[in-house]
């Protein structure tokens, strides 16, 4: 049996057939900002850096120890060595090491002159005459070359490259403090509906609390994005045309929530072909299939569905990775692999369909996954309980306890 919401006049777009529509529709933003290294975090790199400096800049002690000069050594046999001085982080030994000598180093000190080796201190034996040497002490051991890390003049970080901690810390190696980005994309959404009302009021018969404001808010809560949440517009195509038009002249990208969908107070499609152009009208995804994709003007506009299972899927699987292409970020595919499924699912072949699913590992390694439970569009509870989607393809007509099935997790632990 066929999933008659997949039954079209046209076939319905793949995933990969609306974003490849996606991406060759969308421009990406040049605009870019100097930013302080303090207020990068997890922004776009507009431009490559490269280093001004070696890192490390001197030799320096890979740990607490004595350096000294392997020529010392003669036949692998112990050796006592005069102690000449100390090369402390950030206060080297300024003297010459001259032969039968060593210097007492810490960790990130600078190598003395002559010297070519540290080892550790739990190795030797500190005298009253001299540092006492072990037979078969290592050699050219325990230091960091000048370079090492990175070459004057390399590549630090290329651009386009979302800035983790670690890229700041590295630049910072560097002594860069100031670092061009992409600017922030412009974002404007809001809600549709007239059965939608505001937290804290009463409900009357027939409403709802709006959820998919603060969803978005949520799923939009992102260093590149500058979000403006534009409230409930009610199912009025005048004062829904106005809105879309008035949103466009000062976003890069509008996103809506509901009214996307067939029903005769679902106005998205027909007001987007009336003061821009859509491209796409639903795709073969559940939930999620009424999403509508256009432009008005310059601006980018995204129409999801209404129920807030099915904002998530599509936000998560169409306009996320759109948001990354308007960065210039390339489309990074999601993090997918197999999982053996513990309880039956139900699916009718047509759509490519995303269950939320509870995911765990066992002793030996081997991963696990069960439905979370009931899989309605309008239910969010499943999706709160749940740490994975359960990916599977259109053609798939159901999966019994055992099988294996795709898994994709929502975060890197579970």
């Amino acid at each position: 049996m066929l999933d008659v919401c997949s039954q079209e006049a046209r076939p319905l777009l793949t995933i990969d057939e609306a974003l490849g529509r996606i991406k060759d529709s969308l421009s990406p933003l040049n605009d870019k900002e100097e930013l302080a290294l303090t207020k990068a975090l997890g922004r776009v790199l507009a431009e490559s850096v490269y280093s001004a400096i070696d890192i490390p800049n001197d030799r320096n002690a890979a740990m607490d120890g004595y350096a000294f000069d392997s020529r010392n050594i003669v036949d692998g046999t112990p050796f006592k060595l005069v102690l000449a001085g100390v090369s402390w982080a950030g206060r080297p030994f300024s003297g010459q090491l001259e032969p039968g000598e060593c210097v007492r180093i810490f960790t990130g000190a600078v190598i003395p002159d002559g010297a070519d080796s540290v080892v550790m201190q739990e190795q030797v034996r500190v005298e009253e005459s001299g540092i006492q040497f072990p037979a078969n002490t290592g050699t050219r051991r325990n230091i960091r070359e000048i370079g090492e890390d990175v070459k004057k003049g390399a590549c630090l970080i290329a651009e386009p490259k979302i800035l983790t901690a670690v890229d700041l810390g590295l630049l910072a190696s560097a002594g860069i403090t100031h670092v061009l980005v992409k600017r922030q994309i412009k974002i404007a959404h809001f809600s549709t509906g007239d059965e939608l009302i505001a937290a804290g009021q009463s409900l009357a018969s027939g409403q709802i609390y709006d959820s998919n404001r603060t969803l978005l808010g949520g799923l939009l809560t992102d260093p590149n994005y500058l979000v403006v949440d534009l409230g409930v517009i009610p199912d009025n195509k005048k004062l829904l045309k106005d809105s879309f038009i008035e949103a466009a002249k000062n976003a890069d990208v509008i996103i809506t929530t509901g009214g996307a969908s067939v029903g005769e107070a679902d106005y998205i499609k027909e007001i987007l072909a009336s003061c821009g152009e859509v491209n796409f009208w639903k795709i073969a995804i559940k939930p999620g299939k009424p999403l509508a994709f256009g432009k008005i003007g310059g601006c980018y506009f995204f129409g999801l569905p209404g129920n807030p299972v099915a904002v998530v899927v599509t936000f998560q699987q169409i306009v996320a990775p759109a948001l990354r292409l308007l960065s210039g970020i390339c489309n990074a595919n999601p993090l997918r692999f197999k999982a053996v499924c513990t309880t039956p699912l139900k699916k009718a072949p047509g759509r490519q369909e995303f269950l939320r699913g509870i995911l765990n590992k066992d002793e030996q390694g081997e991963f696990f996954v069960a439905s979370a439970g009931q899989q309605g569009s309008h239910i969010l509870s499943s999706m709160s309980q749940s740490n994975c989607y359960i990916v599977l393809p259109k053609d798939c007509d159901g999966v019994a306890v055992g099988d294996t099935v795709t898994v994709e997790p929502f975060r890197l632990f579970i």
